[in-house]
């Protein structure tokens, strides 16, 4: 019996896929547990496993393609079975298709027949989507990027020879096919990757419905840059200003645990454990890993656990339970001289803290002025549940700790 091979719905957030390479062909055998595919989704590149075995009888999307999630993008099937009923559902992967049959797995939760996704192992990198093999000589392999632009030039893609991999035409092709008169004056659209759309969703539902507010205020950072400078001298590793961030953090977040909430719309949600996210930016976009439970790790575990998080954020090979959840986050563009900002709520978090660069500025001391070191902080708070003695008590603590960052190496009992 042919078996449907759609766009998996891999995170609540995720409304669309993009075919990044095809592994399988059509008329290829396929054993279940087969890579069929690359799939990006708005996080990270995943593996699509077959959970069926047969022929790879049809693929519905080009390389390239964006796939609405639950669409048809291949059937697989006997060699001589007919697949033309299950065809008939769909004339293009591109297009929605009806919710495909399912069936239940073992704790019988349901999913999809025909294949799953899984993330790339730890370690894989992400390449770009190189071409395969045109399977028809009408078809011309591109990327989406030099699509876009052609269809915005007018300029027919058949003409132009192509010097991405294996032929594929890229972007830079399509420009230097174009008339003279035609580079002067032009502007360009490239199309949204699926993190920016991610990023354009989240941040339109938090902003517009959330109500925000703000506390700003200087911190002292001289000592915390002497511990610093202490474990660089002493140890092997050492902590980054995130990771002492992320332990003052906290420490802060035990005192006052009225800051570690989530609105849920009739009750204010309490979490047992405090778990931070990172803001790292990438190339195309923002993610958000999460370092679980940082109220019971002491800061050389923070330091020893982040560094791997963030490296496998920045190769895109998080899986869904990394980068959600985040009952608080972080983020910091210190190391880009920025000196002040402010942060995007994303729920279920109902704080942030957004950190400047640590600059000299002079400071007055009876009378004196010397150089001194400050960093600027702003915490974002949802005004649903926090109120402006809340968190500025907690914003009191975050700056006291870190001032006097010895606390933060204290055992959890005496700290």
């Amino acid at each position: 019996m042919a078996s449907r091979v759609v766009m998996p719905k891999l995170t609540d957030t995720m409304e669309e896929g993009v075919v990044v390479k095809w592994k399988k062909h059509e008329g290829d055998p396929v054993a279940a547990g087969d890579v069929l595919a690359e799939i990006e989704t708005d996080k990270a590149v995943m593996d699509l496993e077959a959970f069926a075995t047969g022929t790879l009888r049809k693929t519905l999307a080009d390389e390239g393609d964006t796939v609405k999630a639950g669409a048809l993008i291949a059937v697989i099937g006997e060699a001589d079975e007919d697949i033309q009923s299950v065809l008939s559902e769909t004339t293009r992967a591109a297009q929605p298709a009806a919710a495909p049959p399912q069936e239940r797995t073992q704790d019988g939760k349901p999913r999809e027949i025909g294949a799953r996704a899984t993330p790339r192992p730890a370690g894989a990198k992400v390449q770009p989507p190189p071409s395969a093999p045109a399977r028809s000589s009408e078809r011309v392999i591109a990327s989406p990027r030099a699509k876009a632009l052609a269809a915005e030039l007018g300029v027919d893609l058949s003409t132009i020879h192509g010097t991405g991999p294996e032929g594929r035409i890229i972007e830079q092709d399509v420009r230097q096919a174009m008339p003279a008169s035609r580079h002067v004056s032009r502007t360009t659209d490239r199309p949204l990757s699926q993190m920016r759309k991610a990023i354009i969703r989240a941040t339109t539902q938090s902003k517009a419905p959330v109500p925000h507010f703000y506390l700003t205020t200087d911190i002292d950072m001289e000592e915390a840059e002497k511990l610093r400078a202490s474990f660089k001298h002493h140890r092997a590793h050492h902590p980054s200003v995130t990771d002492v961030l992320i332990k003052a953090s906290a420490l802060a977040l035990e005192k006052y645990p009225s800051i570690n909430v989530s609105y849920t719309g009739d009750a204010i949600r309490h979490h047992a454990t405090i778990d931070i996210g990172i803001a790292v930016g990438l190339d195309d976009g923002l993610i958000t890993p999460v370092l679980r439970d940082c109220g019971a790790k002491s800061l050389e575990q923070i330091a020893e656990e982040s560094r791997p998080l963030i490296e496998r954020a920045r190769q895109k090979q998080l899986q869904p339970a990394d980068y959600t959840g985040a009952t608080f986050s972080i983020s910091n563009l210190g190391m880009y001289d920025v000196d002040n900002f402010i942060a995007v709520l994303l729920p279920p978090e109902a704080a942030a803290v957004a950190v400047g660069a640590i600059r000299d500025v002079p400071v007055v001391e009876r009378g004196t002025v010397r150089t001194g070191r400050r960093m600027t902080v702003t915490l974002s708070c949802d005004h649903r549940v926090l109120d402006g003695v809340q968190a500025a008590q907690f914003l009191q603590e975050f700056k006291r700790l870190l001032e006097h960052p010895l606390e933060l190496l204290l055992p959890k009992e005496t700290a």
